[in-house]
């Protein structure tokens, strides 16, 4: 066997309450626009025959408490809250019990977007890379087991940017349920343990700066939080 050339770094793990080992990252798929009035805010209907995906790279993942530098060739980097679910079973072509038998966990996470990239990519109907892979672009709270958190449509889910909410709803509004997102994904890929699905984001998506500090929760899970540096 030939030894490789370089090292690549390891993608990170995310701690998990109560549990000793942490919840390696492997895939990271997300859904758009899952929300109607975050959908509207961006000038879109809601897609409601299908829910629809991008994916970012494992590479790209940080965990919550990080300080990261504003990222180069924007100028309108967007906050966006989410309901992370980590996958523990593999699964494929998911019945919807399946789906949910699936998800070992759930966890807070940030989707940080360069929105002036993704809409000029999408508007020559070009993909979205450039403002959504974004180098420390997926961030992620400690997961808890879902043996012992549900994702409740009373749960609140908020944001806000130095003390001020910008984003503030409940889980009632997911377009795309839990296990009809994963039950639609699986027709796709052969999903596996350490695959992450980000569920979409609420309405009030906005800018954020070099020094502004982010914070999210949603209701019984672990809060995160991201402190934006100046771009290197």
């Amino acid at each position: 066997m030939q030894d490789n050339l370089f090292s690549l770094p390891e993608p990170i793990t995310i701690p998990v309450d109560g549990e000793v080992g942490a919840y390696p990252v492997g895939r990271i798929f997300c859904v758009g626009r899952n929300y109607a009035a975050h959908a509207a805010e961006m000038g879109h209907e809601v897609d409601r025959e299908a829910p629809f995906y991008f994916t970012k790279s494992a590479a790209n993942a940080v965990l919550t408490g990080k300080t990261v530098p504003f990222p180069p060739g924007t100028e309108n980097f967007h906050h966006e809250m989410e309901l992370a679910v980590a996958l523990g079973k593999q699964v494929f072509r998911a019945t919807s019990t399946e789906a949910l038998d699936a998800v070992y966990a759930y966890g807070c996470a940030l989707d940080m977007t360069r929105r002036d990239l993704q809409i000029r990519e999408r508007n020559k109907q070009r993909p979205w890379d450039l403002g959504k892979d974004v180098e420390n672009s997926a961030v992620f709270a400690p997961l808890t087991r879902s043996t012992a958190w549900s994702p409740d449509d009373d749960k609140r889910i908020d944001l806000s940017v130095n003390g001020e909410i910008r984003q503030d709803a409940t889980l009632a509004e997911l377009i795309w349920k839990i296990d009809e997102i994963i039950s639609h994904l699986s027709g796709f890929y052969h999903l596996r343990p350490g695959d992450l699905i980000l569920t979409g984001t609420p309405a009030g998506v906005g800018p954020v700066v070099a020094g502004d500090v982010i914070e999210g929760g949603i209701d019984g899970l672990d809060s995160i939080r991201l402190t934006l540096s100046a771009a290197d």
